[in-house]
Parts: C-alpha cells; sequence; structure tokens
C-alpha cells in the first residue's frame, strides 16, 4: 500500500474529543495515513449526540499521530472571520510541521446558522468563501497586509506566528464550476464519494483550473471522503446506518437544513434502498475495497474513510489486514 493514502475520517459528530483522539491513535496502529476531522457545531440527528471543536481536537492530535491532519472542512464566513481560520490553521502548521493542510468549504445552516443574521443562497455563500480564501491568502504570506471585500475588511496586521511553509488550502466541493476555480485559485481539491462520472468531472474541472493558471495539476492534493458501513453481517451493517447516518439516505441538499432535531424528522423517512448508490452497505469487504478503487483509479490521492457504525475499532483491524494491503495508486 505504499503508493496508497487512506486516512481516517474522524466523526466529531458520532465521538466525544478524547475518545475520538483514542480512536484516531489506533486507526494509525491499523494502517490509516492521516486523519480528516469533521468540523460541526451540532451532529446532524441528535443520535450522533456530539460536536467538538475541531481546532482544539487537531491540536491534541497532531501530538498524538504522526500522519497528516487538517478539517475536513471548516468555513471561514460565518462562524469565523477568515482571519481566525487563518491563525488557527497557521499556527497547527507551525505546531505540526508539512503535517496540516486546511480544508475550506462555503458552509451549511446546520453549523453556521445560529448566529443570526442573513443565511444565503448557495452561489453568494461561494463568492464568499473565494473572497475569504484570498484574504488567507494574503495572511498565509506572514507580511503585513489588510483587506476590503464585499464581505470582510481586515486593517493593516499579520499573522505573527507563521511555520516556515503555510499549508494547502484545499476547498471541499462537487461542483464543476467551483472545481475549476479551486485548481486556479488554490493548493487542492476535496470532494464526496459520488459516481465515477461526477467526480471523474469534477477532477477534469478542477485540472482544467490549475493548467489555466500555469500549475500541474499532477502534484496537487485530490482528496475524497467516503462515508460507507461494514459490521460482520448485512443486517448490522444497514442497521447503523440507518441509525447512525440517516442523512447518508438524504437525497436532497441539507445545506440550508438548521436544527439536529428537524434532520431527525427526515430520518424518520430513510429506508435502506434509500442508500442504494450513495454509500455502500455490506459484510463483503471485497465489495468495499472495489468502492475504494475505483476512486484511485480516478486520480484521486488521499481517500479518507468513515464507516458509520459505533465499531470503530473492529472496522479498523479488519479494514487494515484485509483492504487496505490491497489498494494501490
Amino acid at each position: 500500500m505504499s503508493d496508497v493514502k487512506i486516512g481516517y475520517a474522524a466523526a466529531l459528530e458520532q465521538f466525544g474529543p478524547n475518545e475520538m483522539i483514542d480512536l484516531c491513535e489506533v486507526a494509525e496502529q491499523y494502517g490509516f495515513m492521516g486523519t480528516m476531522a469533521a468540523d460541526h457545531f451540532q451532529p446532524w440527528v441528535p443520535a450522533q449526540g456530539q460536536a467538538a471543536y475541531v481546532w482544539n481536537v487537531l491540536s491534541a492530535l497532531g501530538a498524538r499521530t504522526e500522519g497528516d491532519l487538517g478539517p475536513g472542512v471548516t468555513c471561514p464566513t460565518f462562524r469565523h472571520h477568515p482571519a481566525i481560520v487563518a491563525q488557527a490553521s497557521a499556527t497547527l502548521e507551525t505546531m505540526y510541521p508539512d503535517r496540516t493542510w486546511l480544508g475550506l468549504g462555503s458552509g451549511e445552516a446546520l453549523n453556521e446558522h445560529m448566529f443570526g443574521g442573513y443565511w444565503p443562497e448557495a452561489p453568494e455563500r461561494i463568492t464568499m468563501m473565494f473572497e475569504a480564501v484570498e484574504l488567507i491568502q494574503k495572511l498565509f504570506t506572514g507580511k503585513d497586509v489588510k483587506h476590503a471585500g464585499d464581505y470582510f475588511k481586515l486593517h493593516k496586521t499579520r499573522l505573527w506566528t507563521m511555520p516556515e511553509r503555510p499549508p494547502p488550502i484545499l476547498i471541499a466541493t462537487a461542483g464543476p464550476i467551483t472545481a475549476r476555480k479551486t485548481g486556479a485559485r488554490c493548493d487542492g481539491i476535496i470532494t464526496p464519494g459520488a459516481t465515477t462520472q461526477k467526480v471523474s468531472s469534477v477532477l477534469a474541472k478542477f485540472d482544467e483550473g490549475a493548467k489555466s493558471e500555469g500549475k500541474d495539476p499532477s502534484i496537487m492534493p485530490k482528496l475524497l471522503q467516503l462515508h460507507l458501513s461494514w459490521a460482520p453481517t448485512d443486517e448490522e451493517a444497514l442497521n447503523n446506518a440507518v441509525s447512525q447516518w440517516p442523512n447518508g439516505g438524504m437525497k436532497f441538499s441539507k445545506q440550508d437544513v438548521r436544527s439536529p432535531h428537524d434532520f431527525e424528522q427526515m430520518a424518520a423517512l430513510v429506508r435502506g434502498e434509500d442508500f442504494k448508490g450513495r454509500m455502500v452497505i455490506s459484510s463483503d469487504l471485497d465489495v468495499h475495497r472495489a468502492e475504494i478503487q475505483r476512486f484511485l483509479d480516478l486520480g484521486i490521492t488521499h481517500v479518507y474513510l468513515h464507516n458509520v457504525g459505533r465499531n470503530q475499532t473492529e472496522w479498523m483491524e479488519v479494514f487494515g489486514r484485509d483492504v487496505l494491503p490491497k489498494l494501490h495508486g
């Protein structure tokens, strides 16, 4: 598995911070190489039960693990001013040089709306995100900078704690227009598991954007987060998905839903068949291996796996022994 990077997606919606840090350490022992930690202010549904602050957890994770680490993903436009995101990310990279990356997204109401104010539609949120990226990139120079944009202002200042090299900025998207802008303006991309055609199209647009700015997309990180449900039996795997991750079976955009309790009501309508084509639910390790491999074959450089059940250690041991060694880039 030397040419493949398979990491662990740390679901801070499901596990408290201390338990999650322990699990990330165990994941490395079983062969997972790095951690993508979820940034949530609330869980998707109350049954998940947690929402620890991602930057605290990442700081502790760096001391307990050896792989790469970053938020998957943080929103730099509502809960936090982009300058604060830049400071948090620069500090983490200073503590753990050449190990971290900054994953950014345009935000979900579930995690951002509670601070009041107007909740914009997706195109405006994406515009805000790219302005935030511009501001963060200015601060990542380590020089005195200022910013006066449509959404954010920054009086003349700098980041006083700066790493030798700033962490790469990665944008999470499944959309072709945003993927092209990401290739042009940022250092890498994060995309969710989807059909081969959809992921291939997103990566092609990312490559197109990178080339438009004279960058070589073949050396840029392309991360994928993949939700799955594995258990010793198909029935248990399905029960885990329906009870713990019903949001994975919801066939609609979830960015505008504000409350875990609203998601809970919607979850009552989710059935096992709703996950078909959206998430692999199986006890068959070869089925899971084939699903991961198809993304690696498309040019994805890092896959972060999230087994949606509570059976984390059991799953890590089995995948570390019987799935990860069989994957190839």
